[in-house]
């Protein structure tokens, strides 16, 4: 069990730094792709706007409610999402996962920022708050790629 040392590590200054900053907070106004997802557990909110070009993310915005690792997790994401590839994406969300429950190594550039999320292994209430801007663009990608040539809001 996590104790207070360990809490005190969860929220570290450049945790809070990222909080703080999120970038890309600003929606997006005829995206491609709207996804807005809630962590049923905490009641954090991230709702993404993406467009793409190819197999890329062109451009990208956000509005996050959540806590500080939620807000976290969202402030890498939206400084690396714009120019991220479809497999970048999907390989980032898959390793942001294992780091959580199993302690595997970060994902890989663009999103290695993510690696500062690591102490909140101990933490499985806090996950699913720091998948939710991962889990959302890459449903975005999902059904882009299912209908690519029509405006979705989910």
């Amino acid at each position: 069990m996590a104790g207070e040392n360990d809490l005190i590590k969860l929220y570290s200054g450049r945790i809070l730094a990222l909080a703080a900053d999120i970038p890309n907070s600003d929606r997006l106004e005829a995206p491609a792709v709207t996804v807005k997802k809630r962590s049923p557990l905490c009641g954090s909110t991230v709702t993404v706007d993406v467009e793409f070009e190819g197999q890329t993310v062109s451009a990208f915005g956000q509005d996050v409610k959540a806590c500080a690792l939620g807000q976290a997790a969202a402030s890498v994401i939206g400084g690396a999402i714009v120019g991220a590839s479809f497999d970048q994406v999907k390989q980032a969300q898959g390793a942001l996962q294992t780091l959580l429950t199993e302690g595997g190594p970060p994902p890989q550039a663009p999103f290695e920022g993510l690696e500062v999320l690591r102490p909140a292994k101990d933490f499985k209430n806090r996950h699913a708050s720091i998948m939710l801007a991962l889990d959302a663009v890459v449903e975005a990608i999902d059904h882009y790629q299912e209908q690519p040539f029509q405006d979705q809001t989910l």
